[in-house]
């Protein structure tokens, strides 16, 4: 089954190495995307050392930061069109465990979440404020949209590449982190089959959280406009 991965980023270059080398060991057919934004850090330059010495690794460099959702689409694209039969996005932080990709490629739905808020899942070396955050976003998100998904702002997903380009027909109307959110309500809508994995959400041990007040706040106004689009 041909796996790509797909994991934007934006000042990386501590975790990258770490990153592609546990992707591309777990099995051969896996293939990785990354998408950088014009890293001040090297990453894409790193991205296109690695992309040199193994074809496995490609490189989608972008002129400036233009957005989360931009660059998942653009990701996601180019997977489909490389033969993916299976797409996962994931952050490049390796707070998402590269070793739960099997994990969810192997559970039977059209959409495969790793999530925070199911029973075995958590997180961990985050501050008590973070935590209230994150289940505290989940828990809107999911009352406002309806949804039984109890990890709906993560982005620790599998997609079967079918659904993927079912999801990717319309026009996205978030271009931050209410993407995930957008995209998991897009595929209930098309009456896709999801599911929920556990995983530990690990916090960043390199480099700087991108997460801050102002996301938090755009996703507060954001998440509503979803249930009438």
């Amino acid at each position: 089954m041909r796996t790509w991965v797909v994991t934007p980023t934006f000042n990386e270059r501590e975790n990258i190495d770490a990153l592609v080398g546990r992707l591309l060991s777990l099995d051969a057919q896996v293939s990785l995307v990354v998408v950088d934004d014009a890293s001040p850090d090297g990453t894409g330059a790193r991205v296109a050392e690695l992309a040199r010495e193994n074809p496995r690794v490609v490189l989608l460099s972008r002129g400036g930061k233009a957005g989360l959702a931009s660059a998942y689409r653009e990701g996601f694209r180019l997977a489909l069109a490389s033969g993916a039969e299976r797409v996962v996005q994931m952050d490049a932080d390796l707070s998402h465990n590269p070793d739960d990709v099997p994990r969810l490629l192997a559970a039977d739905a059209d959409l495969v979440l790793g999530s925070r808020y199911v029973p075995g899942g958590g997180v961990r070396n985050w501050p008590l404020y973070r935590q209230v955050l994150s289940r505290g976003g989940s828990a809107y998100a999911r009352t406002l949209l309806g949804l039984a998904v109890r990890d709906l702002t993560g982005g620790f997903k599998a997609w079967r590449a079918e659904a993927l380009r079912a999801v990717l027909e319309g026009p996205v109307a978030s271009n931050g982190y209410v993407f995930q959110a957008e995209t998991t309500l897009r595929a209930a809508r098309l009456g896709l089959r999801i599911l929920e994995v556990p995983i530990v959400f690990t916090e960043r041990e390199g480099g700087v959280s991108k997460m801050s007040g102002a996301i938090a706040i755009e996703a507060a106004w954001k998440v509503p406009r979803l249930r009438w689009s």
